[in-house]
């Protein structure tokens, strides 16, 4: 690497020593990077495993160091490419700010609080990540020292831009490349690789997520850059490519995700205490105001429209709602406290439906579950009403909902490592799956004194559509669509 004065090194307890570009830290120096370490990696799992203690500031950096030794590695390895230190550094920093977008607790703050909070919207972090990215380099004067180093701006802040929300191939066409000629836009693979979905993120929280859990993870990123290549695809397109032997390796990494995600992130306590974390989010929403520009004050949902308001926001929320005096907090202060007394919602049943269902039938299979409870309720409705009952949709898959990842991915052989190639199922394994991708339900009850009843009349449901019954109760009721 050309040597660049005021590098800092960080003791990563991933990556060992990681060296960072000076342009990195001062990015790392600012209040809205600082805000990262308080926005824990795997939220709610906390509560659940103890050791996942972990926030985005370190992911953070272990990504922007990947995406460094990855773009240095294709650049030594094949200089042909034309790779320039502005594009490295460019790709470092998509890596360093890909998740400043992220809110308290992050993927429950998008994904559960928000599309609840305001379902008139379509919301992602990513978007936010880049928005913040503006607001941090206005913020804190950084546009002269990234001049400084090299970088041309705008072009380059749009360059970045794209890397973190990522770039689809079929947006990858002449005349849609934002600053970067064609035939460099695998840089789009790196950070947020839209492609396979096969990028250093994953890479990073895999690998970090695991050693904080205490799982297993076989998977060795550093072999896989050994043998990345940027070759000019049958797309027509220039990619970043494997050798042929190792497409069993990214089937293990890819099943290996799978695996990791059904053990932990949804895990069925995880999720219970998601879903009441984000009960609570929405019983406080009108009533935690954050000051942001302007004087103007937002409340929790609507953060997200200013970036001066939005950097208040980290996990602290929960303490804040806890520790509050407030009588208009407290619904949502009781329903923290029962998290961290234990007293949860109750796992009522699992529904296997197998594939993926479109969101009216899990709607009109609860209103169905519903309206049996409340006609058996009558005289006792007052105690189990509708609300009661929490339908939660969980979906495994290997990265690319029902799609087979690795074909997506292009590889070469030893003998020519200029000619890219798919490699059919056929070809690999005999004992691949032949589906990539399953949904079931969970439903819980948040009044666990009435949870034996609840349960009796979920079996009566299942019955009653004919739903294969797999276990009877204890713990819970597994039934299966089909």
């Amino acid at each position: 690497m050309t040597a660049v004065e005021g590098k800092r090194v960080f003791n990563d307890p991933i990556h060992g020593h990681v060296e960072l570009h000076p342009l990195l830290v001062k990015m790392i120096n600012t209040p809205q990077f600082n805000r990262l370490r308080y926005i824990k990696q795997m939220a709610e799992a906390y509560f659940v495993f103890p050791g996942a203690c972990h926030n985005r500031f370190e992911h953070s950096i272990g990504v922007a160091h990947l995406a460094g030794e990855l773009i240095h590695t294709l650049q030594q390895n094949q200089p042909e490419l034309g790779i320039t230190e502005r594009d490295k550094l460019c790709v470092q920093i998509a890596g360093l700010c890909h998740d400043l977008g992220h809110g308290p607790f992050s993927h429950l703050f998008d994904q559960m609080f928000i599309s609840k909070a305001r379902p008139d919207i379509k919301w992602e972090h990513e978007e936010n990540s880049v928005k913040m990215l503006d607001y941090m380099v206005r913020q804190n004067q950084l546009e002269p020292v990234m001049e400084e180093y090299g970088l041309k701006l705008p072009e380059d802040m749009e360059v970045i831009k794209e890397m973190i929300r990522g770039k689809k191939p079929e947006d990858r066409g002449e005349g849609s490349n934002e600053g970067r000629p064609q035939e460099r836009l695998f840089l789009y693979e790196i950070v947020a690789n839209k492609t396979n979905g096969i990028d250093v993120d994953k890479f990073d929280y895999f690998a970090r997520d695991c050693h904080h859990l205490g799982i297993q993870n076989h998977f060795d990123h550093l072999r896989f850059f050994r043998s990345a290549r940027v070759i000019k695809c049958p797309d027509g397109l220039m990619h970043i490519c494997s050798r042929d032997k190792e497409v069993h390796n990214l089937y293990a990494m890819f099943y290996a995700r799978c695996s990791f995600h059904r053990k932990a992130c949804q895990h069925k306590t995880n999720r219970l205490i998601e879903t009441m974390i984000t009960d609570a989010f929405l019983k406080a929403d009108e009533h935690i105001m954050t000051k942001g520009s302007g004087g103007r004050s937002y409340c929790l949902s609507k953060a997200i429209d200013d970036m001066q308001a939005y950097t208040k926001l980290t996990d602290r929320v929960f303490e804040d709602i806890l520790s509050s005096s407030s009588e208009q907090l407290r619904d949502a202060k009781n329903i923290l406290h029962r998290i961290i007394t234990r007293d949860l919602y109750k796992c009522v049943g699992k529904l296997e439906t197998g594939t993926d269902f479109p969101q009216e039938r899990i709607s009109g299979w609860k209103e169905e579950v519903e309206d049996l409870w409340n006609k058996s309720f009558t005289e006792t409705k007052d105690w189990l009403k509708a609300e009661d009952l929490v339908f939660v949709v969980v979906k495994l898959d290997y990265g690319m909902k029902d799609k087979d990842p690795i074909g997506e991915v292009f590889f070469y052989s030893k003998s020519d490592n200029k000619t890219a190639f798919n490699i059919p199922r056929d070809q690999v394994s005999k004992l691949l799956p032949e589906r990539f991708s399953e949904t079931f339900i969970r439903i819980y009850c948040k009044k666990n004194e009435h949870l034996a009843v609840a349960k009796q009349h979920f079996l009566e449901w299942c019955q009653k559509n004919s739903y294969a019954i797999l276990k009877g109760g204890d713990p819970e009721i597994i039934a299966r669509v089909g």
